[in-house]
């Protein structure tokens, strides 16, 4: 989702160039703001706008119910873990007392360390195959959520016509008026609720 700042920069100082080679259309510099005051009112703002990733991230349904599957398949990911680590821990202590106890035979014992040894293996692959789910489960819905997003931009940006609509992280500074962030959420939610129904 983050784009390269040397691929946006290029194009930010051009338009950043041109609006401030429009907006001074005397050929006497303006005067420089004095501190602490407030700066001269734009009367038109650039054809661009920006959106707050993060903000997105956090506020659009769709990525919070993916976030919501995460944290479950982490949790059983956990609870499987402790489950199998339960059940090494047991046989361990098994052992132990059949030591203790002089209960063990050379092939009694070498059975239970192999037995030990499945144990390990199979807690091993377990745990492997929940991470491994977790892990493709985790891409495909970044792989939606940024289709989604492109997609949504695309069609509000047809209604709309602006120049460029960057991420805010790929800016050092741009006017918060030109932040549409709150707009792309509640469109973005909006055509999402009517899909979940």
């Amino acid at each position: 989702m983050k784009r390269k700042l040397t691929t946006i920069l290029p194009l930010l100082i051009a338009v950043v160039s041109l609006t401030g080679a429009c907006s001074n259309d005397k050929k006497t510099p303006a005067p420089a703001a004095k501190k602490g005051s407030a700066p001269s009112e734009v009367t038109a703002l650039p054809n661009y706008r920006y959106v707050d990733a993060d903000t997105v991230l956090a506020k659009y349904n769709l990525s919070k119910d993916f976030e919501e599957e995460m944290i479950r398949m982490q949790s059983n990911l956990d609870n499987e873990a402790k489950r199998h680590e339960t059940q090494v821990r047991s046989f361990q202590n098994s052992m132990q007392n059949k030591m203790q106890n002089n209960t063990y035979t050379e092939a009694s014992y070498k059975a239970d360390q192999q037995h030990l040894a499945q144990l390990g293996s199979n807690a091993e692959q377990a745990l492997g195959k929940l991470q491994n789910n977790m892990q493709e489960h985790g891409m495909k819905a970044q792989k939606i959520l940024n289709d989604s997003i492109q997609n949504f931009i695309k069609e509000y940006n047809a209604a709309h016509g602006y120049d460029a609509i960057f991420y805010k992280a790929a800016t050092l500074y741009i006017d918060p008026r030109l932040d549409i962030t709150d707009e792309v959420v509640e469109g973005l939610n909006a055509r999402y609720n009517k899909v979940k129904k």
